[in-house]
Parts: C-alpha cells; sequence; structure tokens
C-alpha cells in the first residue's frame, strides 16, 4: 500500500488505441476509483485527442468484447461517471452524442410519428437526421458506423436480457442483481438531467423499461424495500416528473391535469370506435376509471390479440408482436400509462417532519454506510449540476437533508441511550441506571389541545403539549444553564424506553439497536415557551424583554408544539396504539442548537414547494444549471461609479488597472489628485479618474467618517467593481488573500452608492459573521443602519450591542440625544423650547421653521453680498452659537474655507434631524416586538444573519414582509446548497406595482479548493453529493469568478505549498516586506518540514473502535516537539496542533494534559483540533499529524491537504509516514517540496525565541533527531536544565524577596525610632516653654509687686 495509486499516471500513458481490452478496463476501473474517492476524475486524461480516441475505443467496446458481470460494472460505472461530468467539454461532447435525437430511430414508427406530431418543430430536426442517414446509406456506410443510434438501444437490450435470467426459483444471481442496479442508477442518471432526458425520456417510455423491470421475476422475488425495487420507484419518479421533455420548463399541477385527462380521452375515443366490449369505459367519466382496479377491470373483458390491438392503436406497441408481450405485461403497460399519478406534493405535505423510531432505524431509508465505500448504488437522489425545475431542486435537497438529519439525530439518540444505561427494574419497570447531561427523566407528559382540522385537511390544525421535568436531576450548575437555555422554536425529543434488558448482562449486538436497549417509541417536538414553578412564561429573549423576572424553583414545563401529521398516523394506526403510548414518555432529549435547525430547513423547504417564490430571471436558468453563463452573470454594468473610499491615492488607481489606459478627466483641476475618485469605463480598454472632493462632514471629530486603509490589489479591485453591477459575483479567495476585505469594502460601497437599497450579510458560521461585522464597523457606515441577527451577537469583540433589542435602545437614546441637542440649538436661536424638543414630529417642524430658514437666508445674504470679506461668512452665521463647543477656530476668516465650513455645520444639523425623523417610529411604536421588527424589516440597511438563522426564522420574516436588494455570502463554499438558497428567498414575490425580482446582486464568496460543507454520513456525501455547495457547482458550472492572486498569510516559501491548487496566487507586499516573514524559526533548522516517523513500540496507526483512528508515535512526538518549543520561549498561544482524525486529536489531548498541562513551564497550546474544524482560522506555528500509515485515507481529497498546508504563518511541521503520502498521485505536488528537504527532524541548539537569524540563511550547527525516544530524551535534559534554572531563579527570587522583607522591617523600626525621637523632643520643647512663661509671670508678678511698692 505504500505506492498507493502510484499506477494511475503511468496506466494512462501506457494505453494505446487498439490495444488489449483488459487495459481500455483497468483505465475505466481507474476513473471510477479515482471518482470514488470524490477527487478529480479527468486531471490525468490528456491531451483531449487521446481522451476523444479513448472514448471511442470504450463505445465500440461494447458488442464487441463479451464482459463478465464485473466488467460490465466497471463499464456502466464509468459511463454513470462521465454523465455526471458533463461540465467538461471533452466529456460533454462525447456524451450527448449518445442520447441525441438519433436515438430516436430505435422507437416504434406509430409512436414517433405521434410524438412529432405533438411537438412540430422537432420535425424539422428529424428529418434532417433522417437525410443524413440516408446519405449514409447511400454512400456504402454500415448503418451501426455512428454509435449515436444504437449505443443505448444496445445497453438496454443487454440489460433486458440479464434481467429474465438474474433470477431463477432457487436464488438470485448477485453479481447479475448488481449489474442490474447499477444500470438503473445510469438510466436515473440520464432521466435526471435535462440535456440527456430530452431525447432518451421517449426512447425509455417507448420500450416500456420500467414495466420490464417491475414485471420481471427479479423484482418479484425481491422484498418492497431491497434496493432493486427502491431503486425501481426513484425510476418511476422521474420518468413521470412534471416537466416538458423538450422546452425544460416546469409543468403545474393543471398541466398534469390536462395531460392526464388528454390520455384518457384518447384511450375512450379508441375504445368506444373500435371496442365495443369497452362501451362502458368509453362512456364513463375520467374519475371513475382513472384508478388501477377499474382500468384491470375493463382490459380484462378483452382477450389477448385484442388486449393488444388496443395498445397498438393507443402506439404503445409497435406493429410485430414481441416476445416479453404477454398479457401481463400489456395490462401493466395500459395501466401505467392511463392511471392517474399521485400528487408529490399532497405525498410531501402528509410527511412528518420528525423521524420516529420505525424511521431511524430502518436502513432501507436511512442509509447507514458511516463510511459509504461505494461497491453499490443508492437509491437516492444526486445534487449533480444541472436539475429538471426548482420543483426538482428543492425535492433532491429535502429528501437528503433530511436523511442527513436522521442519521445525525439516530447517531445522538445511540449515544444518549447508551449512556442513560436503560435496564429491567425489579418490579418490571424500566430504571435509568447511567447519566447523560443532554436527557432528562420526564416527570409529566399530558396533551393539552388538539385543534380542529383546516379546511380540506385531515389531520389537526395544531397538538399542543406539555412537558414537565426537574432540573434537580442537573449534576452542575452549567449543565442546568444548558437546560434553562432552551428557547422558543428549539427541537426536543420524547423517547419511551421499556427495557428488558436485566443489570449486568451486555446487550445483543446482533439486534437492531431499539430491541437492544428498549428504544418503545420517540417523538419530536418543538418548544413554544418554558414555564416556571409560579407559571412565569418564558419565550425568546432576544425580542421580549424579561426585566427582573427571575425563574423560580427548579420544576420546568416545557409547553410544545407536537408534529400534527405524526399525531394524525399514532391516533389511526394500529387503533391509536402510539398515541396512547404518549403518556408514558419518559426521557425528554435535548441535541446542540447548532446541530437542530433541521426542523426549520425542511419546513421552509416544504413551504417553497407549496408556495409560489421570487427567483431573479437572470438567475433562474443558471441556477438550474442551463444557459450561457457568460451572458447572465452580469444584468446592468454601472459605466460610472463612486469608489467612496476604495483607493487610497491615484497611483493606487492606476496600479490597479494594469494594461489598461488611466487618464484624468478634462474636467478635474485639483493638483495633486487626491480621492475620492469617480471612475467611469466607456471602452473595457480605458478608465477615466474624476476626483471630486468630499464634502466638509461637520465641525467636530466624530463627524469626520472613517476611512478604507487595505491597499488593494487590482483583483480584488475587479472584484469590487463587479459587486457593485447588477447581477451574479463570484469571488474565489485562497487562503489569507483577503476576501473578507473585499465584502466589507463591497458592502460598504454599496451602502453609499445606492443608500435606498437594503443588504442581507450571511455566513456559515457566527465567527465569520462576527469577523465581518467587526470590520464593517470600523468603517463609515452609520450603527443605526445596522442589525446583527441572531444569538452569535454576543461574540462580537465590542462593547455595543448590535442585537435587534440592543438596536431598538440604542434608537430610544440616539432619540433622546438629539432632542437634547434640538433644545441645545434652540436655546441658541433663542426659541422657545417647548416648541424644539417634544417630540420628532414637532423637531421636523422646528427644522423647517426655524433652522432651514435660517440657512436659506444665511445663504441669500451672502449671495446679495458685495464685494465679498474674508469675514461676511463668519459674521452672518446664525449657528455661530450652538458650535461654541466644537474645536475652535471655527472660521478663519478666508471666505472660501470658511463657507465650507458653514456647509459642514449645516450638514450637522442636517444629518441631527434625518436621525431624528428615523426615530420617529420608534416613538410611536410603543412595544419592543412592535419596535424590533420595524427596525428589521424598514430601518436597517446592513442586515446580518447566519443561514441557519435565515432557515429558522424566514416564515416569521416573510411574514412581516422584510426586503432586500443585495445578498452577500461569505464562506459560500462550505454552505449547503440549500442553506445557500433559502436566504435568497426571505421575501414575498412582490406583485403591485414594483418589479417581481427585488433581488438585484447577488455576490458569492468563498474557495472551492478548500473543504467543502460538513455531511456526516458518509454515502450521502459522496453518493448524493449533498456536499456540493452552490459556490462550488456554479464554478464547474463554468461561471465567471475573480480569484484573488495575492495572500498575505503565510511566509512565501510555505504558500509554495498550496499556491499550485491556483490559478496565479501569489504574495502581497506585506509578506515581502515584514521582518518576520525573513527571519527563521528559533531552534529549527528550516521553517516548515516533512518529519518521517517510523513505528513507535512496533505500532503506526491504530484504531480502537471502527474509524477511531489513532497514531501514538505521531502524538508523542508532536507533543515533544511541543514541549521543545516551549521551552525555547514560544508563546503558547501562537502554537496550534492540527491532525487529519477525530481518535488523533483525542489522543493528543490527552497526551498534552498528561505532560504538559500541569506544568507551569509549559501549559496548553492554543487549539488542538482536527483539520476541518479549524478551516477558516490560522496561527503563527502548526505542529501536523496526518496519522495513517496502512493508507492515504481522505486527505486523498486535495482540499482537505490545501487546507491543511495553509493554516500555519510562520513555521509549518508535518509528522507522517512519508514512504506513502509521497506515493500519492493526488498529493504528489506539495510532498514533492516537502520531499526535498531532510526527512529527520533538524534543530538548531541554544537558539532561543525569537531568533534573529534569517530564514535565508543556512543554520550554523543543525543536528537530526532520529525519531521519537531522541526527541524525548532532547526535551527532557532541557526540562530539566529548564526546571532546575527555574528553581534557582525561584530561590533567588526568594533571597531577594526575604532581604527585601528584611529591609523593609529594618526601616520600619527606623521609622519608629525617628517617631519615638521627635515625640521626645516634642516633650521638652513643651517643657522649655512652660519654664519660660513661668519665668516670665514670675518676672511680670515682681515687676507689679515693685510698681504697688
Amino acid at each position: 500500500m505504500a505506492t498507493e495509486k502510484l499506477w494511475v499516471p503511468k496506466l494512462w500513458d501506457s494505453w494505446q488505441r487498439g490495444g488489449a481490452a483488459e487495459a481500455t478496463f483497468a483505465v475505466m476501473e481507474m476513473a471510477n476509483d479515482t471518482a470514488r474517492e470524490g477527487t478529480q476524475i479527468w486531471e490525468c486524461f490528456t491531451p483531449v485527442e487521446k481522451y476523444t480516441a479513448f472514448m471511442d475505443e470504450v463505445v465500440s467496446l461494447h458488442g464487441a468484447h463479451t464482459m463478465s458481470h464485473a466488467q460490465r460494472c466497471t463499464y456502466i460505472l464509468f459511463l454513470i461517471n462521465c454523465f455526471q461530468s458533463l461540465e467538461n467539454t471533452a466529456v460533454r461532447k462525447i456524451c450527448l452524442k449518445l442520447v441525441s435525437l438519433p436515438l430516436w430511430h430505435s422507437v416504434t414508427p406509430s409512436r414517433l410519428r405521434h410524438e412529432l406530431r405533438n411537438v412540430p418543430r422537432l420535425e424539422r430536426h428529424w428529418n434532417a437526421v433522417q437525410r443524413k442517414r440516408e446519405a449514409e446509406l447511400k454512400a456504402g456506410k454500415p448503418a451501426t458506423a455512428s454509435p449515436e443510434p444504437s449505443f443505448i438501444p444496445s445497453l438496454v437490450t443487454e440489460f433486458l436480457k440479464l434481467l429474465d435470467s438474474a433470477c431463477t426459483d432457487a436464488s438470485v444471481d448477485q453479481e447479475a442483481l448488481t449489474y442490474c442496479e447499477r444500470f438503473l442508477e445510469f438510466m436515473i442518471d440520464l432521466l435526471a438531467q435535462m440535456p440527456t432526458r430530452r431525447f432518451f425520456h421517449l426512447y425509455f417510455a417507448d420500450a416500456h423499461i420500467h414495466v420490464r423491470c417491475r414485471t420481471s421475476a427479479l423484482a418479484r422475488k425481491l422484498p418492497p424495500d431491497s434496493l432493486f425495487n427502491q431503486l425501481l420507484n426513484l425510476l418511476l419518479f422521474y420518468t413521470d416528473f412534471e416537466v416538458n421533455n423538450f422546452t425544460g420548463e416546469a409543468l403545474t399541477a393543471a398541466d398534469m391535469g390536462q395531460a392526464h385527462c388528454e390520455r384518457i380521452e384518447a384511450l375512450q375515443r379508441v375504445a368506444f370506435s373500435t371496442f365495443p366490449e369497452l362501451r362502458e369505459l368509453a362512456l364513463a367519466n375520467i374519475a371513475a376509471v382513472e384508478t388501477r382496479p377499474a382500468l384491470l377491470r375493463h382490459f380484462e373483458r378483452l382477450s389477448d390479440d385484442r388486449l393488444r390491438l388496443l395498445a397498438q392503436q393507443l402506439h404503445l406497441v409497435a406493429e410485430k408482436p414481441q416476445a416479453h408481450e404477454t398479457r401481463e405485461f400489456l395490462a401493466e403497460v395500459l395501466v401505467t400509462y392511463h392511471i392517474k399519478r399521485a400528487s408529490q406534493l399532497d405525498e410531501l405535505n402528509a410527511e412528518a417532519l420528525f423521524p420516529t423510531e420505525s424511521w431511524l432505524w430502518n436502513e432501507a431509508l436511512i442509509p447507514a454506510h458511516a463510511h459509504y465505500a461505494g461497491a453499490a448504488p443508492l437509491a437516492l437522489p444526486k445534487l449533480n449540476l444541472q436539475f429538471l425545475t426548482f420543483h426538482d431542486y428543492l425535492l433532491r435537497n429535502y429528501t437528503l437533508f433530511r436523511l442527513e438529519s436522521a442519521y445525525e439525530i439516530r447517531e445522538d439518540v445511540q449515544n444518549v441511550v447508551k449512556r442513560l444505561n436503560p435496564r429491567l427494574g425489579w418490579n418490571g419497570s424500566t430504571e435509568i441506571t447511567g447519566w447523560s447531561r443532554m436527557a432528562l427523566p420526564v416527570r409529566d407528559f399530558k396533551i393539552t389541545k388538539v385543534g380542529k382540522p383546516l379546511l380540506g385537511d385531515m389531520k389537526p390544525s395544531q397538538v399542543l403539549a406539555e412537558v414537565r421535568i426537574s432540573l434537580t436531576d442537573c449534576r452542575s450548575p452549567v449543565i442546568r444553564g444548558e437546560w434553562e437555555s432552551i428557547r422558543q422554536h428549539d427541537v426536543l425529543f420524547l423517547l419511551q424506553l421499556q427495557s428488558k434488558l436485566p443489570a449486568g448482562d451486555k446487550p445483543d449486538a446482533t439486534l437492531p439497536f431499539p430491541q437492544q436497549w428498549g428504544v418503545k417509541y420517540l417523538r419530536g417536538c418543538e418548544v413554544m415557551e418554558t414555564f416556571d414553578e409560579q407559571g412565569n412564561v418564558f419565550r425568546d429573549l432576544e425580542v421580549v424583554p424579561q426585566g427582573d423576572k427571575r425563574r423560580t424553583g427548579t420544576a420546568r414545563t416545557f409547553r410544545v408544539w407536537m408534529d400534527t401529521a405524526q399525531y394524525q398516523h399514532d391516533v389511526t394506526d394500529d387503533g391509536g396504539a402510539a398515541a396512547a403510548s404518549y403518556k408514558t414518555f419518559n426521557v425528554v432529549l435535548r441535541r446542540k442548537p447548532k446541530e437542530n435547525n433541521f426542523k426549520a430547513v425542511l419546513e421552509t423547504i416544504r413551504q417553497l414547494m407549496n408556495s409560489e417564490f421570487v427567483v431573479p430571471e437572470w438567475l433562474h436558468d443558471i441556477f438550474l444549471g442551463y444557459g450561457v453563463p457568460d451572458e447572465q452573470v452580469l444584468v446592468q454594468q454601472v459605466e460610472t461609479m463612486d469608489f467612496v473610499d476604495t483607493f487610497l491615492s491615484f497611483d493606487h488607481v492606476t496600479a490597479s488597472f494594469p494594461g489598461k489606459q488611466v487618464v484624468v478627466a478634462e474636467s478635474a483641476t485639483s493638483k495633486p489628485l487626491e480621492p475620492p475618485f469617480m471612475l467611469s469605463f466607456p471602452h473595457k480598454d480605458k478608465v477615466v479618474v474624476t476626483p471630486f472632493k468630499a464634502p466638509h462632514p461637520g465641525p467636530y471629530p466624530q463627524d469626520v467618517p472613517n476611512k478604507n486603509r487595505v491597499p488593494f490589489t487590482p483583483v480584488q479591485v475587479a472584484a469590487i467593481r463587479s459587486g457593485l453591477n447588477e447581477g451574479l459575483t463570484m469571488v474565489v479567495g485562497p487562503p489569507g488573500t483577503g476576501k473578507t476585505d473585499v465584502a466589507v469594502q463591497i458592502i460598504s460601497n454599496l451602502y453609499h452608492t445606492f443608500p435606498e437599497q437594503r443588504t442581507l450579510l450571511v455566513t456559515h458560521s457566527n465567527t465569520a459573521l462576527n469577523q465581518l461585522f467587526d470590520k464593517i464597523i470600523c468603517l463609515d457606515i452609520h450603527e443605526r443602519h445596522l442589525v446583527r441577527l441572531g444569538h452569535g451577537e454576543r461574540e462580537l469583540e465590542t462593547t455595543k450591542d448590535f442585537s435587534r433589542r440592543g438596536r431598538v435602545n440604542y434608537m430610544l437614546q440616539l432619540r433622546l440625544n438629539n432632542l437634547a441637542e434640538v433644545e441645545r440649538l434652540g436655546a441658541s436661536l433663542g426659541v422657545s423650547m417647548e416648541m424644539a424638543s417634544v417630540t420628532c414630529e414637532t423637531a421636523a417642524h422646528f427644522y423647517l421653521l426655524h433652522v432651514l430658514s435660517r440657512w436659506e437666508k444665511f445663504l441669500a445674504i451672502i449671495k446679495k453680498l458685495s464685494p465679498i470679506t474674508p469675514t461676511c461668512a463668519q459674521e452672518n452665521f446664525p449657528f455661530s452659537k450652538f458650535f461654541e463647543n466644537a474645536p475652535q477656530p471655527l472660521f478663519i476668516s478666508d471666505f472660501e474655507k470658511d463657507m465650507e465650513t458653514a456647509r459642514g455645520c449645516f450638514r450637522h444639523l442636517k444629518r441631527l434631524f434625518d436621525e431624528l425623523s428615523e426615530c420617529r417610529a420608534f416613538e410611536l411604536l410603543r412595544n419592543m416586538y412592535d419596535r424590533s421588527n420595524y427596525l428589521v424589516t424598514k430601518q436597517a440597511k446592513i442586515i446580518a444573519m447566519t443561514c441557519t438563522h435565515a432557515a429558522l426564522k424566514r416564515h416569521d420574516l416573510v411574514g412581516l414582509e422584510f426586503k432586500f436588494d443585495n445578498i452577500v455570502m461569505e464562506e459560500s463554499g462550505q454552505i449547503l446548497e440549500i442553506e445557500t438558497f433559502i436566504p435568497m428567498l426571505l421575501q414575498k414575490m412582490d406583485r403591485e406595482g414594483e418589479s417581481k425580482n427585488r433581488l438585484k446582486r447577488v455576490i458569492l464568496i468563498g474557495d472551492h479548493n478548500q473543504l467543502p460543507p460538513v455531511v456526516k454520513n458518509s454515502a450521502l456525501q459522496k453518493y448524493g453529493r449533498l456536499e456540493q455547495s452552490l459556490f462550488t457547482r456554479f464554478v464547474r458550472l463554468g461561471v465567471p469568478y475573480f480569484e484573488l492572486d495575492a495572500q498575505g498569510r503565510s511566509r512565501a516559501s510555505i504558500a509554495n505549498l498550496y499556491n499550485w491548487r491556483y490559478q496565479k496566487l501569489g504574495n502581497l507586499p506585506f509578506v515581502e516586506n515584514t521582518e518576520e516573514y525573513h527571519l527563521a524559526n528559533a531552534g529549527f533548522a528550516f521553517d516548515y518540514q516533512l518529519v518521517d516517523v517510523g513505528d513507535y513500540e512496533g505500532k503506526g496507526e491504530s484504531e480502537p473502535v471502527p474509524y477511531f483512528f489513532q497514531n501514538l508515535g505521531e502524538a508523542e512526538y508532536i507533543v515533544q516537539v511541543y514541549m521543545y518549543m516551549r521551552l525555547l520561549g514560544y508563546p503558547r498561544e501562537k502554537i496550534t496542533i492540527l491532525t487529519t482524525y477525530n481518535g488523533q486529536k483525542h489522543l493528543l489531548r490527552d497526551v498534552v494534559q498528561r505532560r504538559c498541562a500541569s506544568n507551569p513551564l509549559i501549559g496548553e497550546p492554543r487549539h488542538i483540533s482536527t483539520v476541518d474544524k479549524f478551516q477558516g482560522q490560522q496561527n503563527d506555528y502548526v505542529l501536523l499529524s496526518l496519522v495513517r500509515t496502512r493508507i492515504v485515507g481522505h486527505l486523498r481529497d486535495v482540499r482537505r491537504l490545501v487546507v491543511a498546508m495553509s493554516r500555519a504563518r510562520l513555521g509549518l511541521y508535518v509528522f507522517c509516514r512519508a514512504s506513502l503520502f509521497e506515493h500519492c498521485y493526488e498529493l504528489r505536488r506539495v510532498f514533492a517540496q516537502l520531499s526535498r528537504r531532510p526527512r529527520a527532524l533538524q534543530l538548531v541548539e541554544r537558539e532561543p525565541f525569537p531568533s534573529h537569524r534569517k530564514a535565508e540563511q543556512p543554520p550554523p550547527t543543525p543536528f537530526a533527531v532520529c525519531d521519537v525516544v531522541h526527541m524525548s530524551a532532547i526535551v527532557s535534559a532541557a526540562l530539566a536544565a529548564a526546571t532546575a534554572q527555574a528553581r534557582a531563579r525561584q530561590v533567588q527570587q526568594q533571597q531577594q524577596q526575604q532581604s527585601l522583607q528584611a529591609r523593609a522591617i529594618q526601616m520600619q523600626k527606623e521609622k519608629k525610632l525617628k517617631e519615638l525621637d521627635k515625640e521626645n523632643d516634642g516633650v521638652m520643647d513643651v517643657d522649655k516653654e512652660k519654664g519660660k512663661e513661668k519665668e516670665k509671670e514670675k518676672e511680670e508678678g515682681e515687676e507689679k509687686e515693685n510698681e504697688e511698692g
């Protein structure tokens, strides 16, 4: 296995036309294997001429070579892969010929004539085909010279023969069955794409392939839920799909009903004219004869010959009888053609949205392939390039998304039930002996309301129930908080566990999971509101403020909506046994909020299929995969654009349009040329630049707008320009190329250029949305026009609240602040305060009467003044007193500049009153709910949300008549196709006055070369292609896009590891000029390196449980290198450990916890994660573990490799089994570069972090690390030395501290002695003063006595 896929290029290079058939089969097997892994199939098939010759050989191989069943499977699977790759020009050219109009040579002549009469415009094309064929026959060419007419019929003929021989009374030939299943998949694919369906459908219907399959012995012998019969059902679904096979237009229910009536009427006409036995059928109404029993009852009256004659006159069979045309076959053909088909929409509406226990563990419904290998087809729709109609598009997504959600729910339920460990109690009851944080016991459950059915409906209008739990069952405050955070519209699951497993016994692994653990019933519900013990109601805290209300007690009651369709089934089926069991639910289960939005998405898809929705006409065809993308993505090009602050200087403008003539408009007078600029594009090679002076914003510092500081590259400027044009703009952003900056600048330019338009900003994750929002806040976009919907707003790096409630509070505070300013303005003008600041309405009157009038008077005075003096503007300006608090001097005795200042002051005042006019609605509306709805639907100009929130709230937003003009989607390469589509439909179709299609711009930003959306079920991911994003599909369709071509994340040497995947990815000047990118990594000889890791303790990769891959040797090696880096002084927050498998991630965390977490010198790294989870993030230094040692595994997906190589900025060290990965064909470009450096880790001694050595310079004394043990010894020695130094430093610090403490004590003693001395000196001074006073008194007494004497 070490040379896995080394043979791929050699096999293709050695193939020659006319060679052995085995060589051709080997190449087909190679292509099938490549497609099975999800990698590029046609990358090796070059040149095109050789591939064309190869396909000719493949087509001629059928019929000329006797194939085994295995070879037939290889052959048909290769054809499937070809027809699923029609975006490739060479493949499309060859494949579409095989299903083109000449295929109709195999159609029954009478049926063909009948079809041509129904579609007259095809008759001219058919006549041309006939003339061409006749010319070939006259020229002596055999009828089989061209493969178009005969290739598909020959495949069908072989399939039908094999179908008849695949089954005997005793057994079924499994190899033949596998081929038949593959062939059904092939026909489904042909019918599911309009380019292949257009001409194949008539041949398929005329050959009655579905009837032949349905009446075969194989179909009867296999159970109804077998794969073969499921594929037959899917084949029938696409056979009768509601679409015009020639125009591609979707057929409505009325159209389908009309076509059905026409078929019945044709049957009645023939019966009336030719078949007296069918007189009752001929005279009956249509409803009486459109069912299977009624049709069979009438056809029983005909003999075998008469029955065939009826089918012949209806153009359903040929004139010449065939061996397979038994009476049963003919009857089934007639019934299938005339029976009324059930409405797909009615069947969909009758389905329950929540899965049940019978649905979750039915492998015939939900693929159990956690790791699908592609050995057999599946009865699943595929998300490929094209769709028949929007109904088809929605239905495929609905089916696959529902199955994926059910699979994830099943995994969660199984995990929780195992943790709960239900056991049979001593009295026969079920005891929960375990514990799970995601589940709690149900204290009480009751149905509280069953609403009456709506008109024309069978199910109840609503079913309400109450579920009571106790939070005392939570083991920690954190878990209790998680249960308390359950809010409106969250989904819960109710389980009835009836375990028959005694305590101490192990469950029988051979039994289905419900029987092992006693899962009797499982039902889903949606939370409506929550009660506490006092009956206080708690709903959505984002909209409805709860004030100081606190939840009391530990008892909680959830009022929930049950699924009405499921409740109806439970009541009517099996005598209502399931409904009676509702009272015995004993466990309530919750799921993680981020993974629990399935109900909202499914409900939204179903609502869309039941209603009219608006898709812009310019996006309609390309969305379905048709048309010419170049002509549809640009609706209207703006010839003159205000680029606002996009350009930093005129030189920046010139550099942004290389190869074009950039000229300055003749009207430009300012020198030098300063931004902002107005750009005109008179033709594609010329750019006219018109600089203009931005108006004075106002006298206060806060009036000065924030400006862009990013020097956009030419490709970024082209993307920004395209974003301003109406239509579809796609931007491919390789790692580190600033696609977020491009998105933010497009939003800012739209905001300023089209101020009346509203822009919707959507991302996949809260992290990406917050990054965008943080940058938007920093630009010149007033925050009153911003709102962030959803609960991820708390993670914004700002103290401001941009939620709906926070924005409402902001508008109310803005109103108070502005009214206070108006009051101050009134005082400065000597106007009554009552008039000025009572309400927003009176403020508007005040503006007209006292502000605008004074301004107009001021302008009139200035206009009449003659001559103009330098101080006339200052002397006549009416609002000088109001602006006394502005930075002074306001005027500088320069008339022109003073007039500009005056205009800026008036703009400040006008902005003040404009804001008040926008606040007026918040003044009139009296509650938070109405105010927040007004904010979202009218006030905000930029509305940000995740695609999950869009699905959750679509019904509410559409009900509020939410509207927007532009949509910007970041991370669109990581969003499921349906989750990309739903945000585009968050508004109703306009019916009155406005255009139907309000949406003007769709801007998709992503990277199809990185990882796609996460799909956990491998079968749905690989076979159903659910992981294909809309962004990727558009790229495959050939929609033009802008690929950013300069990265600013990684040093140039690391960027070379992944830039080959892109057309022309270079480096930004920032990377080339910043010093840190040119310094070596301290302690390492190289900035990136491949480290070969051999077996550790005799073992490479391990698998403790299935698909839980670990590699202890790589884990120990990486942790030792991490410890080495920490000991050199690398900050732990700058180091990330990545791996490609979850099992290895958990092992790495265990090793780090054991060796590093408790050591203060080491600590834990910033991240230990998988490559998939770390997409969109970066760090300075990355240690990467590839884990596998037997096979390459899912790293063969080059998209995962690109993500892995592009996470590091300064240092990347890859630990793997080098001999395995360097021989993988898909990975050759990366590992060829990695292998140029030594495979043993090269270290540099005694080089602390940060290094001052240049990366280009060779290291002074590098040495090689032999293996994990050697690295461990190095780290142990370094750790011992570091520990000793730390201890020495600690002792020294303790001694210094003791010395300082002793010194402090000594100083305190000295201070006290000085204080005592001062006190003693003070006492002595007092005594001396007293002595002096006594002596003085004595002297005075003596003098007095002398005077008296």
